[in-house]
This record gives structure tokens, sequence and C-alpha cells, in this order.
């Protein structure tokens, strides 16, 4: 696992690098299903990072789906797929809901996605 955290340029926050990282490489197949990722502390410490900072991002990627905890035994690269997607789907639902409730219209609400979705992925 390689990861690169720019302190002084980037507009994201170290533990936001973090989790980014970590789950584009989990998607990619880059850390595969089961891959033991280090321990807070040790990630902390290869990356110059306070060990809070990847605690937080390491509660998000769990939070995602994307790692597992097991106990003592570590943290794993989970796997992703039909839970990830369930999740994604109801996050959609919960969405459209939402936007009904507040009185606005298809077309508001997929311009409201259209428009976070550029500003969280660029372009």
């Amino acid at each position: 696992m390689t990861l690169k955290i720019d302190i002084d340029d980037s507009a994201a926050p170290p533990y936001e690098q973090v989790r980014v990282q970590i789950s584009a490489q989990a998607r990619s197949g880059a850390l595969p299903v089961g891959h033991r990722l280090p321990t807070v502390r040790g990630l902390a410490e290869e990356l110059g990072l306070a060990a809070n900072t990847v605690a937080k991002a390491y509660r998000a990627l769990e939070a995602d789906g994307v790692i597992e905890t097991r106990g003592r035994n570590g943290t794993f690269v989970a796997a992703a797929g039909p839970a990830a997607e369930r999740e994604l789907a109801s996050a959609a639902q919960a969405y459209v809901e939402r936007a009904r409730r507040l009185g606005h219209t298809g077309a508001d609400a997929l311009a409201a996605v259209r428009e976070a979705l550029r500003a969280a992925y660029g372009g």
C-alpha cells in the first residue's frame, strides 16, 4: 500500500486524503479483499501523521464498508460489491424521498446531485 499525503498544499485534510487513497486502491484491486492494513499507529508513524488522524480515516472507511476491523486480529480490506451497491441505492432512495418532502422536482434533485458530484469529483 502506497499513500502520499500532501500536508502543505492540499485543500483536503490529511484524514480525507488517507480515506480517499485507501478507498481508491481497494476499489481498483491494488489492495485486494482480505489484505491486512497497517495498524493505526504504524500507518500514522509511516506517514508522519497523528494516530487520531489515521484512526478517523479508518473509522470513515469502516463506515463506508471499505475495511473491516476484526478486533485484535487487525484491519482488513472488506469484500465490496453487492453490500456497497445496496448502501448506495439506499442513500439515493433516502435523498429522493427527502427532496420530495422539501417540495423539489426530480429535475431540481438531479441538478443538485450533478452539482454535488462536480464539487466532489471535479469537472
